[in-house]
């Protein structure tokens, strides 16, 4: 029996053909291989009889097309095997691109990676202008670039400048963006988006072109002199060696101008490299692994409308902002109203930046509202606490604020290190705390971890799940525990660069090692970016619950001492000027040759405990937390996939040869001998 059809073709009475992509099976529409057969199906019927204009659009509410089917990536063995994918795909777009009538992509949604590759197949382009559209071509994050014909379409229709730099950056374009730049031809309001596709299909204007200092760009004697500054902007943000990718897409403009059949072919052999490097497939796996996350968060109840956050200093404040931005109503307490005052002058600020429309920016202010009665707390559905990390004051607040909480309100704790069980002592009903640890900068990290006490019920914690997904963060479950997950492993590896410091290592040549190993921001700099007084008081936290000497660090004690507590207080390792560190690069000095694996091998020895213990599931879930929770090098796969790839064998023998030399700090984990077995 024959799967169901992912296309249908229809003709009407005036000659017009319309494309209809409805891929059973998912809610988004995904180009892979036996769609693109389909497809290619289709095409020949409409080559032997010709329509007078073809329209593709989405049969689907949720958009036009997601990209290719990313699962088929990870099945790819061999190179060969990944061009003849690829070349397979480009040979579809370019007879959909060959046909000889006006073809326009109807797009509404999403039209991103090999959707917006089949888009651009087309001669026209128009959109729904509905506040959702996005465009882009994210290969990029993935660890490979467009192969379906991107890297020389994009070029040829908007110049080079406007393509590389969707390319690059991976970042979507919203619709009237997108009708700048010339990636779209006409938008319309989404009821009128089919009739409007089908009026640009019969009554064709000329196609658009960029201008000519766009195009002059792509000429061959321009381009080399424009690639190394294309490089040395891509170099700021990646090295080649571990993202490849960006430098493959400028290779490949400044090699070809895409420009002729070569262009395409070198785009085909390009990508199929690059789907067999380490970095793509981690990539990959980092993307299934937020998938993962997102899938755990579930459905957040239709009720589930009002958010009272207690302490409005910077966390706090913040986990308000970002609530109301996401919909919710939310109520801010502290102390006295010039506690709260700052946290709403930063909300509109953020406000202002995030939302273009006045009206959204307005309505987003009005649902922040200060409280310092704390008369939010019994029409509540969560209420956070975000106070400062006092094991008594924090269980002083509970007791004023549970006994005004409605039935059912969650009550959650941003504690970053405290264990739930000790918090929970006095709580009438201990089962309906939870943690909902944030990371700071609220707005740009992703992660939430979802903590779990040995009393916390079942459905509560389902709840609090949903929650961070409702507010689009990416909940990670874990158990109570010193630390939980991301500052239980986070914290030795900031304590051994403050060891090393000690030794006379300067902070640049440490954050220099940690970066060249692929963290996004070094130790030492990480370290004054949380505040020293924060670092401290959880490092000693987590050691006395875990048993374990507090690591002697004068060098902390001397800053602490004089007030110097990093960014927030203007100095702490570094001089902090305009929210930057003034760093020394210490004239270039080399780093000892066993700093990147002290420092990273600190980590990846506390995951191993971590996944001891049990305050994850797995290895897969710990990997997706430290990668979204720290920015541990993406394109190394998380700290766990680090680990096994480099091999088991080669860490404990490593972590062995680090306790003798530096002490038994590096004992390897017991867990290192079962860390062989898939998912453990």
């Amino acid at each position: 029996m024959s799967a169901a059809p992912s296309w249908t073709l229809q003709r009407d009475a005036e000659g017009l053909a319309t494309l209809t992509l409805d891929k059973p099976g998912g809610s988004a529409n995904v180009l892979s291989r036996e769609v693109l057969v389909e497809l290619d199906g289709l095409l020949a019927k409409l080559e032997a009889q010709p329509p007078k204009a073809l329209v593709v659009r989405s049969g689907k509410p949720s958009g036009f097309i997601a990209g290719a089917d990313i699962n088929e990536f990870v099945a790819l063995r061999s190179l060969e095997e990944a061009y003849q994918l690829i070349r397979g795909g480009q040979q579809v777009l370019d007879r959909l691109a060959a046909l000889p009538c006006p073809t326009v992509a109807a797009i509404s949604g999403f039209a991103l990676g090999g959707g917006l590759e089949l888009a651009l197949a087309c001669r026209y382009r128009v959109a729904a202008d509905d506040g959702r559209v996005s465009l882009g071509l994210p290969e990029v994050q993935l660890g490979i670039h467009p192969g379906f014909g991107g890297t020389v379409r994009t070029v040829r229709l908007i110049g080079a400048r406007a393509a590389l730099e969707l390319m690059l950056t991976g970042k979507p374009l919203r619709a009237d963006k997108a009708l700048r730049a010339g990636l779209v031809d006409r938008l319309v309001p989404r009821a009128e988006l089919d009739a409007a596709a089908r009026a640009l299909a019969l009554h064709p204007p000329a196609p658009h072109r960029p201008p000519l200092a766009a195009r002059a760009l792509s000429w061959p004697l321009v381009r080399p002199f424009v690639r190394p500054a294309l490089e040395k902007q891509v170099a700021r943000r990646a090295r080649r060696d571990h993202y490849p990718a960006p430098y493959a897409i400028i290779d490949l403009w400044a090699k070809y101008g895409a420009r002729g059949a070569a262009a395409y072919e070198a785009e085909a052999r390009s990508i199929a490299r690059l789907f067999l490097t380490d970095t793509s497939r981690n990539l990959v796996r980092v993307f299934f692994l937020q998938d993962r996350l997102k899938g755990l968060g579930g459905r957040a109840p239709k009720d589930l409308q009002r958010v009272h956050v207690v302490g409005a200093g910077v966390m706090g404040g913040d986990i308000a902002t970002w609530c109301a931005l996401r919909g919710l109503e939310v109520t801010l307490q502290d102390r006295e109203l010039k506690y709260v005052e700052p946290a709403l002058a930063r909300a509109k600020e953020y406000f202002d930046k995030r939302l273009k429309d006045e009206t959204q920016r307005a309505a987003a202010l009005a649902r922040l509202k200060a409280d310092v009665a704390g008369d939010g707390v019994p029409d509540a559905d969560v209420v956070i606490e975000a106070i400062y990390e006092n094991l008594d004051a924090k269980r002083a607040l509970y007791a004023t604020l549970e006994p005004r909480m409605k039935a059912g309100a969650l009550l959650a704790t941003n504690t970053s290190s405290i264990r739930l069980e000790l918090l929970a002592e006095g709580l009438a009903d201990p089962g309906r705390l939870v943690g909902l640890h944030f990371f700071n900068p609220v707005a740009q990290m992703p992660l939430v971890e979802v903590v779990s006490g040995s009393a916390t019920r079942a459905e509560v914690a389902a709840a609090a799940l949903a929650f961070a997904h409702r507010i689009d963060k990416l909940p990670l479950p874990c158990r109570s525990a010193p630390g939980f997950v991301v500052n239980r492993v986070l914290t030795p590896y900031l304590q051994e660069a403050i060891l090393a410091l000690e030794e006379g290592v300067p902070p640049a040549v440490i954050d220099r090692a940690a970066v060249g190993f692929g963290m996004p921001m070094g130790p030492i700099e990480l370290a004054d970016v949380v505040g020293l007084d924060v670092s401290e008081h959880v490092g000693v936290i987590i050691a006395q619950e875990l048993g374990r000497p507090v690591p002697e660090l004068p060098a902390l004690a001397r800053h602490l001492a004089a007030k110097e507590l990093g960014r927030k207080s203007g100095r702490g390792f570094y001089e902090w000027r305009d929210g930057k560190a003034v760093k020394d690069d210490a004239g270039g000095a080399a780093a000892p040759d066993d700093l990147v694996d002290r420092l990273l091998l600190a980590l990846v020895n506390e995951c191993a405990a971590v996944l001891r213990e049990g305050t994850v599931d797995d290895a897969d879930l710990l990997d997706a937390g430290v990668i979204f929770g720290t920015g541990f090098a993406p394109f190394r796969g998380g700290p766990i996939a680090y680990a096994r790839a480099r091999g088991v064998a080669a860490i404990v023998a490593r972590l062995e040869e680090l306790a003798a030399r530096h002490g038994p700090r590096f004992t390897p984990d017991a867990h290192w001998r079962t860390l062989d077995v898939p998912g453990t």
